[in-house]
């Protein structure tokens, strides 16, 4: 995330105290053509993320009156990718140029990338917690029942979503190598055991544990499937568990080269200069492959979820782009393909 951010794509490292194991100094790196590629690739993932979750967000609240718990979990999702997608242009332009956007809205826009990044993961987990008790559980319309209880649980996961993000207010301007970089301060970070504590609580509450709950919920929600006959219950799964695949496949190898970065800089791996920008480069391109995540879930909904086409083509027929005959079309092609599982699922 932004707290790791540095002009030389080196997570805060200080390479003036850098390893001499190949009998030089450690150097910033350039890395030119991979900072130009980054710049490229943020800015089409605004642009893909931005339309594509304003789609999903128009999609659900026309059909509001019909919409169900998991329907509000993805509701808050959409939003969550839509205000983290808005942050990529500041960081695509960082990428090629020195912050030129002032103290204040590097803390800004540290912040809401921050807090949209970990209410994602949280919501990404309530979600599999509603899949396992609408189905393990038999609970198919507890959602309906008790709609205070969504609109509370997605409050205390913005909540702690916020209260995850709050050291990131310590990200401030400063001159690195010559140039000035968004970012925290890392000299003497890891020095200070409640610094070290603060960044591993992070992890562990923001990304470990919600993933635990992913991985328990659907695995039992699968095992249930299994023992079933009808198929329409894993049908109706398909979309969730592509969202959920989708994010370990986006987030998690950057999460595990952030680990190892923090090994190196806490001294616990010892690395040459030139596994240094290895490292640098890794983490640019995980970083990347991270920040994709935003665009694809409305992907997932267009060719995966049967409700959401169901309700985008209901949409463009209410607003006259299409013909009712090709809506009608639609609804019968897929009538043998609709169960009551269908409703609870986007």
């Amino acid at each position: 995330m932004s707290s790791y951010r540095n002009d030389n794509m080196t997570t805060g490292y200080d390479y003036d105290a850098g390893y001499d194991y190949d009998a030089r100094p450690c150097g910033p790196g350039e890395f030119v053509t991979m900072k130009t590629i980054t710049a490229v690739v943020y800015s089409l993932v605004c642009l893909l993320a931005v339309t594509g979750n304003v789609l999903v967000l128009v999609v659900i609240l026309h059909n509001r009156r019909s919409i169900s718990s998991t329907d509000v979990y993805l509701l808050h999702l959409a939003m969550a990718d839509l205000l983290f997608a808005l942050t990529l242009p500041f960081w695509a332009v960082d990428a090629v140029s020195p912050w030129v956007f002032g103290d204040a809205m590097c803390k800004v826009i540290s912040m809401l990338q921050e807090v949209n990044f970990y209410s994602g993961i949280l919501l990404l987990a309530c979600i599999s917690v509603d899949r396992y008790l609408a189905i393990v559980r038999s609970a198919q319309s507890h959602g309906h029942k008790r709609p205070w209880l969504v609109k509370l649980v997605c409050a205390i996961v913005w909540l702690v979503a916020l209260l995850l993000s709050l050291p990131v207010l310590y990200n401030e301007v400063f001159y690195d190598n010559y140039r000035s970089v968004c970012n925290e301060e890392h000299d003497g970070d890891f020095d200070k055991p409640w610094k070290l504590g603060i960044k591993v609580c992070r992890l562990v509450i923001g990304f470990l544990l919600p993933l635990a709950a992913m991985v328990f919920c659907y695995s039992v929600t699968v095992w249930k499937l299994c023992q079933t006959k009808g198929f329409q219950k894993q049908k109706a799964m398909k979309v969730i568990i592509a969202v959920v695949l989708a994010f370990l496949a986006c987030w998690l190898p950057y999460h595990l080269t952030m680990v190892v970065d923090m090994l190196v800089r806490v001294k616990h791996i010892d690395v040459s200069c030139i596994q240094r920008e290895h490292l640098d480069r890794a983490v640019l391109a995980t970083q990347c492959l991270a920040f994709l995540h935003s665009c694809i879930n409305p992907i997932l909904y267009a060719f995966i979820g049967v409700k959401f086409r169901r309700n985008l083509v209901k949409l463009l027929a209410h607003k006259g782009l299409i013909k009712r005959s090709e809506e009608s079309q639609f609804k019968q092609s897929r009538s043998s393909s609709v169960s009551g599982q269908t409703s609870t699922t986007i």
